[in-house]
């Protein structure tokens, strides 16, 4: 391997990077962006990759979700604490129903940047730039809103810097004090075919709480009943801004990406002698690795060897990304070839990606397929004796009409009444709890079979 450093990257391909017109233009912006405060800080980034080294030990639960891609325009202090709420409500029921602690990683304040599958796009004889995310370029249909322009990047990092500033005010102001269970919980359902299910859950929490509180531990005492730990993740795409904000911390000498707390490497980008794997190899952060179905096991070993060469735990989160019809034919050999090679990864699944279908005009997903994909993925490590140790979705807090089913049964019909999102379809907030809540249901069943099996091994042993 060669030495590293953070511009090593930029003598290797590099697939899904805009080309800007105004290269000098991009370099100012560049050097302006690596003079600017981390966004995140070295110390946290190694709290994370603590929490997702018992998540290997299947201790607790990843929970990496938020939007498919932010926005300029979409971001008031409500969108985020909207965002914040629904997500601290997934996590609860998850963390109660399943006795696990959740380690939560939201999409945010850096999810600006996406993988196109075409460079361009063509309307009515007009081709233009594909929009690539608001990092990169304008969403209308515009030769000057489609060229890229490098002073985006700037704006996404005023957002990311305002957004994380909210969001440690929240985790640590109050906001998710578990006292507020009922106001989390009942404002979000209220009306829904569910809320009378999240309605008990809240009560049994807050009886879970009176008992404590009356044995002398509550939110005045205990930090973790008044406050939590959150983290923010998005792709590495846009590998120069990337480059800007990776710094050395002064403790250890290592270098971290400081634009987020975890980063990941998409389905299109993992090559494995390519830009975002080299530029990924070097930074401490925890690493996301998309595995579609194209990945073979062996390319998949051959990417930890360069990612993880030391094997540690906490460093790498392998989120399956195959599609309802493909999960159970390629994940199983993906599963047995890490486990065989003794590999310390967190399994995540991606349940969105493989299972986007056309309908209408509209690009949407089938919430009883991403339910069907995630029943699979605890399917197969049950039966491989392994650990289905996350999530990783795309969701709203609003009530967008963008992917069909749920408690609402939403259908063809329903798509266009508010369907908002730029690129990818996204689960709503009713849809995101009633997933939770699944999610709770799959991992204690998961628990009392890994417990069944244990007993039966130590019977048969005592019987021999």
């Amino acid at each position: 391997m060669s030495t590293w450093t953070p511009a090593t990257w930029r003598g290797l391909p590099a697939k899904q990077i805009p080309d800007y017109p105004d290269v000098e233009s991009l370099a100012a912006v560049e050097n302006r962006i690596a003079g600017y405060p981390p966004l995140v800080f070295a110390g946290e980034v190694r709290q994370l990759r603590q929490r997702l080294a018992t998540v290997c030990k299947g201790e607790a639960f990843l929970l990496q979700g938020g939007d498919c891609a932010e926005s300029f325009d979409d971001h008031g202090a409500n969108t985020i604490r909207d965002f914040f709420r629904v997500f601290l409500q997934m996590a609860s029921i998850v963390t109660f129903g399943a006795s696990k602690p959740v380690v939560k990683v939201g999409r945010i304040a850096g999810q600006f940047a996406k993988p196109r599958s075409s460079t361009s796009e063509r309307r009515q004889g007009i081709e233009l730039p594909v929009y690539r995310g608001d990092i990169v370029n304008g969403y209308d249909f515009t030769l000057e809103q489609r060229t890229p322009d490098p002073e985006r990047q700037e704006a996404a990092y005023r957002q990311s810097a305002a957004s994380l500033n909210l969001l440690r005010a929240f985790a640590s102001g109050g906001f998710a004090n578990y006292e507020n269970i009922h106001k989390w919980t009942l404002e979000f359902v209220a009306g829904t075919p569910a809320s009378e299910r999240f309605a008990s859950l809240a009560h049994r929490v807050s009886e879970a709480l009176g008992f404590m509180a009356a044995c002398g531990i509550d939110a005045e005492n205990a930090t973790a009943l008044r406050s939590t730990e959150f983290y923010t993740s998005h792709e590495a795409l846009l590998l120069g801004y990337e480059q800007s904000l990776t710094r050395t911390d002064s403790t250890s000498g290592n270098w971290y990406a400081t634009s987020g707390h975890m980063l990941w490497i998409g389905d299109r980008t993992r090559q494995l002698d390519h830009a975002h794997v080299e530029f990924c190899r070097g930074v401490q952060n925890p690493i996301g690795l998309k595995c579609g179905p194209s990945i073979s096991a062996d390319e998949l070993i051959r990417l930890l060897d360069i990612l993880n060469p030391l094997n540690e735990p906490g460093r790498i989160v392998l989120i399956a990304r195959m599609g309802t019809d493909r999960i159970e034919d390629r994940l199983p050999e993906l599963v047995k070839h890490v486990r065989r090679e003794g590999r310390e990864v967190v399994w995540s699944c991606d349940p969105m990606h493989g299972n986007t279908i056309e309908a209408g005009g509209y690009k949407t997903r089938a919430f009883d397929r991403v339910v069907g994909e995630i029943g699979s993925f605890f399917d197969i490590h049950e039966a491989e004796g392994t650990y289905p140790g996350g999530v990783h979705i795309e969701m709203t807090s609003r009530d967008v009409t963008e992917c069909l089913g749920g408690a609402h049964a939403l259908s063809h019909e329903d798509l266009p009444l508010m369907y908002e999102t730029k690129c990818d379809p996204r689960l709503n907030a009713s849809q995101s709890v009633e997933l939770a809540f699944m999610l709770s249901e799959r991992l204690s069943d998961f628990k009392r079979s890994v417990r069944t099996q244990h007993m039966t091994k130590h019977v048969n042993g005592t019987t021999r």
